[in-house]
């Protein structure tokens, strides 16, 4: 291979160039399954690739574009804009009046705006173009639904460590990666590697290459060890984006997991948070709103100890806020359950946004004016600290809504002790309406 070729980096010389050579996407690629009959027929149509980095989503582009006999044009989302598009657009429509069809590769497609995106949507119509693009984030959000009913979404899934594993190796004895030379690397560095990859196959061999640049040389021969792995790799590459869909997904996992009563892996999606860079205040401020919502007047410390360690992430940041955020993640994992409080303000706001509008029943208005008074505003109002048991028989509800029932309490933790209380209120209101 000539010396340039040789010049480019390991995943880029390492790329696929035929079907059988990807690795993983079995769901799709496997003998018989719907993608690989696609390619393997050139009937492929407008489509969608979603999946994290590295799976190998322009790999699958690449190689429809050796096996298709339509023109094949790599379009970036990044560098491109209207006017790039139209001209593409205008071209692909000239093509396609003398017959041929062509296939538009859109890589990082979430990228455009809708405007840009609503550029394409004639020419996929027309025919004049097969869409393919290629995304990280969910399309249902990141791409025009007119444009999404008319693709097809294939999902692409991370790689297994054993699949990256069976890559490095192939680029070990393959004369597109090292094969030409004298190069051993030993099995626990292959697999430090591939766990450190996150299922990321370009991750996984650049982080081979630079292992293989320092490694170990005598004669004409190189060593890596796992040593040598460790000291090019500071730390595991952990997929997150604050802004895109993976930020929510694990959000929604430590939310889960304590919600569920399991402290283990509410600590282990937290780690996953922070050490990815999530803004700690972030997490406390969603440890705040689970102490209302899950755990609520059950365990009314709860909301104390969230508040305090939003103080404490404040006050001292990160690293050091770690454990401030562990302690509460694994008090709110075992603190007794209720979401009543949640219920109850969601069955209030149900009745606020589609009942009339209920005027406040007078007695409950101030008479801030002789006007106010004359009208009866305040008047039958009646002060529960002067009365003998401290409630007052009184409706606090406009007339419309009398005897609607908003907070159920359970019976978990202290709120069993708020559930007797109500009891009590309801059972008091019930004898002094009969006098």
């Amino acid at each position: 291979m000539d010396r340039a070729y040789m010049q480019q980096p390991l995943p880029a010389r390492m790329r696929p160039e035929s079907i059988d050579e990807i690795v993983g996407q079995q769901h799709l690629l496997g003998p018989g399954k719907i993608l690989r009959r696609l390619i393997e027929q050139d009937a492929v149509s407008s489509m969608i690739f979603w999946g994290p980095p590295g799976v190998g989503k322009t790999t699958l582009a690449g190689v429809i574009a050796a096996q298709t006999k339509a023109r094949f044009i790599n379009f970036s989302a990044v560098t491109s804009g209207i006017k790039e598009i139209r001209a593409v657009m205008e071209e692909a429509e000239q093509t396609r009046l003398l017959g041929e069809t062509t296939i538009l590769f859109v890589d990082e497609i979430h990228r455009f705006n809708k405007a840009q995106q609503d550029a394409f949507l004639p020419f996929v119509e027309r025919g004049s173009i097969i869409l393919i693009g290629a995304t990280t984030e969910n399309p249902s959000f990141e791409v025009n639904g007119a444009l999404l009913s008319r693709c097809k979404v294939f999902v692409l899934k991370a790689l297994t460590e054993e699949e990256i594993a069976t890559l490095l190796r192939r680029a070990l004895t393959d004369p597109r990666g090292f094969g030409g030379q004298s190069v051993a690397v030993d099995e626990d560095a292959l697999q430090m590697i591939a766990s450190f990859a996150n299922g990321d196959a370009r991750t996984a061999l650049s982080t081979l290459e630079m292992a293989v640049l320092n490694g170990n040389m005598q004669d004409e021969s190189v060593t890596v060890t796992a040593e040598t792995v460790e000291q090019c790799v500071s730390r595991k590459s952990l997929l997150y984006d604050k802004k895109g869909e993976e930020h929510y997904n694990l959000i929604s996992a430590l939310h889960k997991s304590m919600r569920n009563s399991d402290p283990d892996a509410a600590v282990y999606w937290l780690a996953r948070m922070l050490e990815a860079g999530e803004d700690p205040l972030y997490i406390a401020r969603r440890l705040v709103r689970f102490a209302a919502e899950d755990v609520g007047l059950a365990d009314p410390r709860a909301l104390e100890l969230t508040v305090a360690a939003y103080q404490a992430c404040h006050f001292i940041g990160m690293p050091e806020c770690s454990v401030h955020l562990t302690e509460t993640a694994v008090y709110l994992s075992l603190a007794p359950r209720s979401n009543a409080l949640d219920r109850a303000y969601m069955a209030a706001r149900h009745d606020a946004m589609t009942q009339m509008a209920e005027p406040v029943p007078l007695h409950l208005r101030n008479a801030e004016t002789k006007l106010m008074k004359e009208v009866g505003y305040g008047k039958g109002y009646r002060y529960a600290h002067d009365e003998q048991d401290k409630i007052a028989d009184m409706d606090c509800l406009p007339d419309a809504l009398l005897g609607r029932v908003y907070y159920d309490p359970t019976d978990q933790g202290h709120e069993a002790r708020f559930k007797d209380r109500l009891a009590f209120i309801k059972q008091w209101k019930k004898e002094h309406r009969k006098r």
